[in-house]
């Protein structure tokens, strides 16, 4: 016998646990596809000279992560919280001494709908394979390898095939860095553990009527004048740097610069081109119909004044440099009849017999086709086109050009907007939006006011209550559509809203709920019956939220330490209605 096989197994073996009818193993989250590690499931050691080895692949993304990967399965020395007691450790099979990585095509570029497909094979004797159509795939494979390295000495699951690729191929975050700033090492910190979670889009809204941290060449004042401080921006060397990264990890970056609404912070630089800029959100005595906006935070763009689109296109022209990212999302959620009623030029334009979504149309018309033309696609919340008081029709956004994020109304907004022929991206502020549940942060609410509790089912919050782990395993983002319209559904993103967070949540507000929504994307919430998996997927999150721990995420705990060590006993046998 391998005498450090022999002190691994004595160590594992001494580890005190609870009385426990369940067997455990190792689990990969999000889990595959297919995973095949017949019984009696197998390891070994991991060598203490392995190496990961891409034979003539040459390719700065994939080096960087062969590199990052080679060092973690070395390094990390997962102690699982259960002892596998499913898993046999070998006596008569090497030390894994080699992971072979095999890539058919190493210039397909980081594009939605890439192909992230990948096959591993971690056979009982010789070297384990990893075969993938582009790098993306690739990172993706690295990653399900690492998670079934653990101990110390570290030792791998052997004897297993897995076959494996996303269900769908839009899988994000959207962080608001507008409201709040977020240091560069942070939104470093959310990307790396996105890769670890197989998500592939970080959406950053990075302006709004609060702030305008980004600097850009063209049009440095907006930054100047827009953001907290010298100390909260983002320059061109940050964007850079995390473009780079999100790239070495397999992430896109997808910038969002909202219009014409939430532009407050545009009127610092340019008060000119902004209506109702720093005036009290809702005026006292006013209806809520009348407000000037939804939170406090004024200011949307004047469609009818041509500096609005001189300066306009310039910012998304920087944007569109600094972001290779061919997806360009431009907002224009949120527009607010008051704010624009505000400015005496359009008093005039809609006393005339103009419209507010005549408005939109207008400027919808005088940026769409500019931003077409620097070849991007145009992504829009979804109110662009659903809606009530301005909106504008397929003729002034053409499909083909268009995708739609929904955030209203869950699957039913999902479905108009497909049904309309668009392309969507599913954010169900119902489902979806992590800031949800904490409450409004308004300094004088009355409705906090009282002795008895009314106000349980939302906390305060217009979007509450908190969306659990469970709530986001569950839905199903393509529920009631038909077969042609659900393949118009790219995928879905949380949403991480800034109001009430800021670096010393964002670990805990993201993880592990975001690793909840990962799997579903990946490889759904049903059971190979068809049966929703949630009670199979709580141990394992409990798992994987560990590691991420370890991994150095501060992601929350879902159950006390105690249900992890009692599988089942935290369960519960009887319905809720």
């Amino acid at each position: 016998m391998f005498l450090p096989l022999l002190i691994l197994s004595l160590a594992l073996s001494s580890f005190s646990f609870p009385i426990s009818a369940v067997e455990s193993t190792i689990h990969i989250w999000p889990k595959p596809r297919t995973f095949s590690w017949p019984q009696p499931q197998q390891a070994t050691l991991l060598s203490s000279t392995f190496t990961i080895s891409a034979p003539k692949l040459n390719n700065t993304h994939l080096s960087s992560a062969i590199k990052r990967y080679q060092t973690l399965v070395q390094t990390e020395h997962h102690v699982p919280l259960l002892n596998p007691t499913a898993v046999n450790f070998t006596t008569s099979t090497p030390p894994l001494q080699t992971l072979l990585v095999f890539v058919s095509d190493l210039t397909a570029p980081l594009h939605h709908s890439v192909n992230e497909s990948y096959t591993l094979t971690i056979p009982t004797w010789g070297p384990a394979n990893l075969s993938a159509q582009t790098v993306w795939g690739a990172m993706r494979g690295l990653e399900t390898f690492s998670q079934l390295v653990w101990g110390h000495p570290s030792c791998v699951a052997v004897g297993v095939y897995i076959w494996d690729e996303p269900l769908f191929g839009h899988r994000g975050i959207m962080l608001d860095t507008s409201r709040n700033y977020y240091p560069v090492e942070d939104i470093l910190r959310t990307i790396g553990a996105m890769s670890e979670n197989k998500l592939n889009v970080f959406h950053w809204h990075i302006t709004d009527s609060h702030s305008f941290p980004l600097v850009l060449p063209s049009e440095p004042e907006l930054a100047a004048k827009g953001s907290y401080g010298l100390d909260m921006l983002y320059t061109p060397d940050d964007v850079k740097k995390i473009v780079q990264f999100g790239l070495d990890h397999g992430v896109r970056v997808l910038p969002e610069i909202d219009s014409p609404g939430h532009t407050g912070s545009w009127a610092e630089a340019y008060p000119e081109i902004v209506t109702c800029a720093n005036l009290f959100w809702w005026p006292a005595g006013s209806k809520w119909e009348d407000r000037l906006a939804s939170e406090p935070g004024t200011g949307h763009l004047n469609p009818l004044n041509p500096k609005t689109y001189q300066v306009l296109k310039r910012v998304i022209q920087d944007v569109a440099t600094l972001f290779p990212e061919p997806f360009y999302h431009a907002g224009a959620d949120e527009i607010i009849p008051g704010c624009w009623k505000a400015d005496p030029t359009i008093q005039s334009f809609l006393s005339n017999g103009g419209t507010l979504s005549q408005l939109l149309e207008i400027f919808v018309n005088s940026t769409f086709p500019y931003i077409v033309s620097l070849n991007r696609t145009v992504v829009y919340w979804e109110d662009v086109f659903l809606d009530a008081n301005a909106n504008v029709s397929t003729t002034v956004l053409p499909p083909e050009h268009t995708i739609l994020q929904t955030w209203n109304n869950g699957h039913e907004n999902t479905k108009k907007i497909v049904s309309s022929g668009y392309r969507a991206i599913v954010s169900s502020s119902d489902f979806y939006y992590l800031d949800c549940g904490h409450g409004d942060f308004l300094g004088n609410d009355s409705e906090y006011d009282q002795q008895t509790s009314n106000n349980s089912g939302n906390g305060g919050s217009w979007c509450g209550p908190f969306k659990t782990w469970q709530t986001i395993y569950n839905y199903d983002i393509t529920y009631g559509l038909s077969e042609e319209e659900a393949n118009l559904v790219l995928g879905g993103e949380v949403a991480l809203w800034s109001e009430q967070a800021d670096p010393t949540v964002l670990d805990t507000r993201i993880w592990p709920r975001t690793s909840a929504m990962a799997e579903t994307l990946w490889s759904g919430n049903r059971d190979e019956t068809g049966e929703k998996r949630y009670a199979e997927a709580t141990d394992r999150l409990n798992e994987w939220r560990y590691r991420m721990v370890r991994r150095g995420i501060g992601a929350e705990p879902i159950q006390p330490l105690w249900c992890i060590r009692n599988p089942g006993m935290c369960n519960t046998v009887q319905p809720f209605s």
